[in-house]
C-alpha cells in the first residue's frame, strides 16, 4: 500500500488525537470509509504499521477493529493474503435518511449550517492562497464522478469527500478533521437532496465555480461560493424536514424556514 497519501488520505492515518481511545480509533475509520476516503476492498496497513500510524497500541487498535468488523465496515481474511479490508455498506434506506432527517430541529439544522458554512468558507479561502493548479485534481477528480454516477448514495459520499478535499487543499489538517466530523452528522442525509437531477445540476456547477476561484486565487470569491454551497444544500434539507413527520423526539414548536419558532408555542416543546 502506497504511504504517502495526499490531501484528505493523510488526515485518516494521522495520530488520533489525546488518549489512544477504541472509539476515536472506530470514528476515524467509519468516518473515512462512510466518505469513500478508503475504498470498498481496500486493504488496510498492517496491525503494527496502522497502529503506529493513529499513534495507539496494537491491543487498542484490535479492538477497534472488531468493533468495525461487527459494523460491517471492516472484514479480515486469515492465512496467505489475508489482512483487514475496508467493506462499504449500503446507503442507508430512504425511510431510515427520513426518520434521521426528523430528529433534526430547523433551528439545529440552520445552526449546523453555519458552522459548516464557516469551516467550508475559511478551507475554500485558505485553499485558494495556499495551492498551485496541480493541488486541485483530487476536487476535479469528484467533480466528474458526482456528474457520472446516478447511486444517490455515491452522490452523498463523493460530495460529502469534495468538501473533505477543499480543506486538505488549505492544507490544514484541522479543518480537515473538521470537514470528516461535519460530514458524519450530515453526509448521509444530503441523499435527500442530491437523488433530484435539477438540485444535482445546481451542486455540479456550484463546485465548479468553487474550483475555479481557488485556481484563480480569488479568496473572497472562493469562500463566499464555498459557503453559498453549503448554504443552499442545506436549506433545500430543511425545506424537506418541514415537509416531514415529526421524528422520534415528539412533537416540535412550530417552525419557518429560517428555524425560528413560533411565539404562540411554548419554549422547549418537544425537547429540541
Amino acid at each position: 500500500m502506497n504511504r504517502e497519501k495526499p490531501g484528505a488520505r493523510r488526515v485518516v492515518f494521522a495520530p488520533v488525537d489525546t488518549l489512544a481511545r477504541v472509539d476515536a480509533v472506530v470514528r476515524r475509520l467509519g468516518d473515512a470509509i462512510d466518505l469513500g476516503l478508503l475504498a470498498d476492498g481496500e486493504q488496510l496497513p498492517g496491525e503494527t504499521e496502522l497502529a503506529a500510524q493513529l499513534g495507539v497500541s496494537t491491543v487498542t487498535l484490535r479492538e477497534a477493529l472488531m468493533a468495525l468488523r461487527q459494523q460491517g465496515l471492516v472484514t479480515t481474511r486469515r492465512g496467505r493474503g489475508g489482512g483487514s479490508f475496508v467493506t462499504v455498506p449500503d446507503g442507508p434506506a430512504e425511510d431510515r435518511l427520513h426518520a434521521r432527517l426528523s430528529d433534526w430541529s430547523t433551528e439545529e439544522l440552520r445552526d449546523l449550517a453555519d458552522h459548516w458554512a464557516a469551516v467550508s468558507g475559511a478551507a475554500a479561502r485558505l485553499a485558494a492562497q495556499r495551492t498551485e493548479p496541480g493541488d486541485l485534481e483530487q476536487l476535479r477528480r469528484s467533480l466528474e464522478e458526482l456528474m457520472e454516477t446516478a447511486d444517490t448514495a455515491a452522490r452523498s459520499r463523493i460530495y460529502g469527500r469534495f468538501h473533505v478535499e477543499l480543506a486538505a487543499a488549505a492544507q490544514s489538517a484541522r479543518l480537515t478533521r473538521e470537514e470528516v466530523t461535519l460530514q458524519t452528522e450530515v453526509g448521509a442525509l444530503m441523499r435527500l437532496v442530491l437523488d433530484e437531477d435539477e438540485y444535482l445540476k445546481d451542486v455540479l456547477d456550484r463546485h465548479r465555480a468553487v474550483i475555479s476561484a481557488v485556481h484563480d486565487g480569488a479568496d473572497d470569491r472562493a469562500r463566499a461560493l464555498a459557503e453559498q454551497c453549503v448554504r443552499t444544500s442545506m436549506a433545500r434539507l430543511i425545506e424537506l424536514r418541514l415537509g416531514s413527520p415529526d421524528g422520534a423526539r415528539g412533537p416540535r414548536p412550530k417552525e419557518d424556514p429560517h428555524g425560528q419558532r413560533s411565539p404562540s408555542r411554548t419554549r422547549h416543546g418537544g425537547g429540541s
